[in-house]
């Protein structure tokens, strides 16, 4: 099956979590950055079923993208839904972008009580599952947040093939090949994929610089002229008003990815620049906005917060959070193509890896020191560092002090751009960054 002029390629991580909800009440909601997969998701669910010998009349498939739609409320979808719906037989109803209609879950929860469906839909933000949505809907839905391509899928897009051979001085080693049989170590084209991020719609376009940047501007584009800006106007509230303050948090963001932020350290940085005054920086209203316009941000799923964890403590702190952007390729069309904080940049890579395997992430504090992130998941954990480099005595007390304070009997791994090999020491495993990514690739 085709879309557009290339053919649909497979998101298995996320099809088969449809797939294993398919038939089944809740409601299946996929949200995520703008172009990051979700209508393609859709069309690869929608194939799925007609290989289930699914009618296409029982296939409903609408994206309120369409200026067919752009006058439509939750009254006149339910109505035009309900002349489509087959008689006699369970609709499979697929919603793309439904945030664009005003009063949408009206809509969806009458046809949810009224007909025979199953109901998948997309949004491009997270106040769609908030408010009345939420309430409506409680305990029957579930929501499959969607991420750019992960390094594997990275891969698989562009061509190449993963395999595995012996290596002369004992074990294994990943190659990579291409159509043209060339290969390549895992390492070339993970920079590559730092460089140029995971946007699955890099592929159509080739790891061109001038090419990528045209696409990551349209992307900027959309979602901040029409998932922050607009959907502030269509929700009737006027805070996010300014749409040069706002590039000015999101380049501040994405500069500080990785790093202890809060409202007030960005409020400092705005007021140096002149884009705040000092005398609303000292009362509430400066703090209010800023709060207003980076919530926008994480609800346009730009940017992911990430709390931190008092370890010993087993609570979570308040203060001093930390920021990611959920593709690293978009950081670089903001802030310029250039090899810089690295360190920040592998932190970034491995939290949104983290996250597609399931995992929920915080920062974990102990004592003075910081473990870069506590991945959780039930009846399990794991303490992970993240380096450039492991191979200086000097680096390796620096990764390790603060997993040793952990003092506890989970996980504790090092996961390291450049080292020599993968090993265990002090209970504490040390791995490339490369085999993290590929664990699963053959």
């Amino acid at each position: 099956m085709a879309s557009g002029k290339s053919a649909l390629k497979r998101r298995d991580l996320y099809l088969n979590r449809l797939v294993a909800f398919q038939d089944t009440e809740p409601v299946k909601i996929v949200t995520g950055i703008r172009r990051c997969g979700k209508s393609s998701l859709m069309k690869l669910m929608a194939q799925h079923l007609r290989e289930q010998n699914i009618a296409d009349d029982q296939i409903i498939e609408l994206n309120f993208e369409s200026m067919q739609y752009r006058s439509m409320d939750a009254a006149a979808l339910y109505q035009h839904v309900q002349g489509l719906l087959p008689q006699g037989k369970r609709a499979y109803l697929f919603f793309d972008e439904i945030q664009l209609i005003p009063a949408w879950q009206d809509a969806v929860n009458s046809l949810r009580v009224d007909t025979d469906c199953d109901i998948y839909i997309t949004g491009s933000n997270a106040h769609l599952l908030s408010g009345e949505f939420s309430t409506y809907l409680a305990g029957r839905h579930v929501e499959i947040n969607m991420l750019p391509l992960s390094f594997q899928e990275f891969l698989y897009f562009h061509g190449y093939t993963v395999a595995r051979r012996e290596s002369p001085s004992g074990g294994t080693r990943k190659h990579i090949t291409n159509s043209a049989g060339e290969q390549y170590t895992p390492e070339e084209l993970l920079q590559s994929y730092l460089t140029f991020g995971g946007m699955p719609g890099l592929a159509d376009v080739g790891l061109d610089q001038e090419k990528a940047m045209t696409l990551l501007d349209g992307i900027y584009a959309t979602v901040v002229m029409r998932d922050i800006l607009e959907r502030e106007a269509r929700r009737g509230q006027r805070r996010i008003t300014d749409p040069l303050l706002l590039r000015k948090i999101i380049l501040f963001l994405a500069d500080s990815i990785g790093s202890n932020t809060s409202m007030r350290s960005i409020g400092n940085t705005l007021v140096s620049e002149g884009m705040l005054d000092d005398r609303s920086r000292k009362g509430s209203p400066a703090v209010q906005t800023i709060q207003a316009y980076v919530a926008a941000l994480t609800e346009a799923y730009v940017f992911y917060d990430v709390k931190r964890y008092d370890i010993k403590g087993k609570e979570y702190l308040r203060t001093l959070g930390k920021y990611y952007i959920v593709d690293l390729g978009l950081r670089n069309y903001l802030l310029g193509f250039r090899d810089m904080d690295r360190g920040h940049a592998l932190e970034n890579l491995v939290y949104f890896e983290l996250l597609r395997q399931g995992w929920d992430v915080a920062i974990g504090k102990i004592g003075d020191k910081e473990v870069d992130f506590v991945a959780t998941k039930p009846n399990q954990k794991r303490y992970l560092q993240v380096t450039e480099h492991m191979q200086s005595e000097q680096t390796r007390q620096r990764e390790f002090s603060a997993l040793r304070r952990t003092q506890d009997s989970h996980q504790k791994l090092v996961i390291a751009l450049h080292s020599d090999v993968s090993h265990t020491e002090d209970g504490i495993r040390i791995m490339k960054l490369t085999d993290f990514l590929l664990a699963d690739a053959i």
